[in-house]
């Protein structure tokens, strides 16, 4: 691990609302967005910087990640403190204001990711920065070689560093949203795989 210089320090502080946001949207909570945060700069801190050419990208990425990790750990943790057949224990502390800002930026997200990657780079990217899938795996689901992936993913990534090219199909974002929301809240990644697989 280098030593973090002025210019990296800089770099996460002027993305750091930002990184809050991403992870309050996925979890909720403004406590636990925070500490997702401080990880995130942990990885920051330990992360070989030299090699990053985007820090926002790198940190924003990081952070969805960990938030997601957090988040599944969390439901982990409910389906085995209450069992698969316990009655759903409502949560009277809920904002369906919150939880709808948080699906329309999922749903913002995700036509984003189908307006400006083809249906090919859209699995791949979604699988791998989302879901932090290997990439063997993902070679699997979309049947292309594990470099093929590795390839596809880094095209992806730039591609959403520039415009949007088109409007996404409003049938495939609608069902892409419906299983990325089942997979994140359930576990349901065999039907995302199939979603984006089609």
């Amino acid at each position: 691990m280098s030593a973090v210089s002025d210019t990296d320090t800089v770099s996460f502080l002027h993305v750091r609302h930002r990184l809050v946001g991403v992870a309050r949207r996925v979890l909720g909570g403004p406590a636990d967005a925070e500490d997702v945060v401080q990880d995130a700069w942990v990885r920051w801190q330990e992360s070989d910087r030299s090699v990053v050419r985007d820090p926002t990208a790198f940190l924003t990425t990081t952070t969805a990640r960990l938030a997601l990790n957090v988040g599944g750990s969390a439901r982990v943790r409910h389906e085995t403190d209450f069992g698969a057949s316990s009655p759903e224990i409502v949560d009277a502390a809920a904002d369906p204001v919150r939880d709808a800002e948080r699906g329309e930026a999922v749903a913002h997200a995700l036509a984003t990711v189908c307006e400006t990657l083809s249906p090919t780079e859209r699995a791949v990217y979604v699988l791998r920065e989302a879901f932090d899938y290997p990439h063997r795996r993902i070679s699997e689901v979309v049947g292309l070689s594990e470099a093929n992936v590795r390839q596809v993913a880094r095209r992806a990534r730039r591609r959403l560093d520039g415009e949007p090219h088109g409007t996404a199909d409003p049938g495939t974002h609608a069902r892409l949203v419906e299983a990325f929301v089942a997979a994140a809240r359930t576990g349901d990644l065999p039907r995302l795989e199939r979603e984006l697989a089609a």
